[in-house]
């Protein structure tokens, strides 16, 4: 897939990490009939394995679906075994050079500039900004875009609606959203409130948004 082409249209990767591996499909599955293309399950989640084997039987084999926290090589094989077509990582390391071997586009988590220089002979197609609240927000993406104008950057962490607005207008190709968008809903809660949030996040996003 081109993942980087899927960032750039979609700007939003919804971020799963459930206690429940039944409601974390229902939740990827929710997810994808409101829109939101772009999915990563994390490895951390309950069960993840199973969660995006079952995901991927029901999307279909094309859909885009990620496995996250991919920190090895072993994490990166049985991610794309389960059917995951990209990886995120949260930080450089053998997981983003396994995942990119294996033919997984890779959004590699970086936090200071010399990561971000660091992570372009590993073949990542993104860098995720992690924790982008704690490395200073809008302000310090903003900061970056300056001596790296043609990288592809995804703030994750902290990544609420306010916020997430704010780092698109700073330059950010995308935002990763884990709990502001799913709340409760993997460990069991309202998908209804899931689904909300979703039509939400997703008007935040769009291009032609005000």
């Amino acid at each position: 897939m081109d993942l980087r082409a899927a960032l750039a249209a979609h700007r939003l990767v919804a971020i799963i990490r459930g206690t429940d591996p039944d409601a974390s499909v229902r939740t990827v599955l929710a997810l994808a009939d409101e829109g939101v293309e772009l999915i990563e399950v994390s490895l951390t989640g309950a069960d993840a394995l199973s969660v995006i084997e079952q995901a991927r039987k029901a999307l279909g084999p094309d859909r885009p679906l990620g496995a996250g926290t991919v920190l090895t090589a072993d994490d990166a094989r049985a991610a794309q075994r389960a059917g995951a077509n990209f990886a995120v990582t949260p930080a450089l390391g053998e997981g983003v050079v396994a995942a990119h071997e294996l033919g997984l586009p890779v959004v590699a988590g970086v936090m200071t500039p010399t990561e971000i220089v660091a992570a372009r002979p590993l073949g990542a197609a993104a860098l995720k900004i992690f924790p982008a609240a704690e490395a200073g927000g809008p302000a310090y993406l903003k900061a970056l875009r300056g001596p790296f104008p043609h990288e592809l950057f995804v703030p994750v962490g902290g990544v609420d609606e306010a916020a997430a607005r704010a780092y698109l207008a700073a330059g950010a190709t995308a935002v990763g959203v884990g709990s502001p968008l799913i709340g409760d809903a993997a460990d069991g809660g309202s998908l209804t409130a899931l689904r909300e949030r979703a039509r939400a996040f997703l008007t935040v996003v769009r291009k032609d948004t005000p």
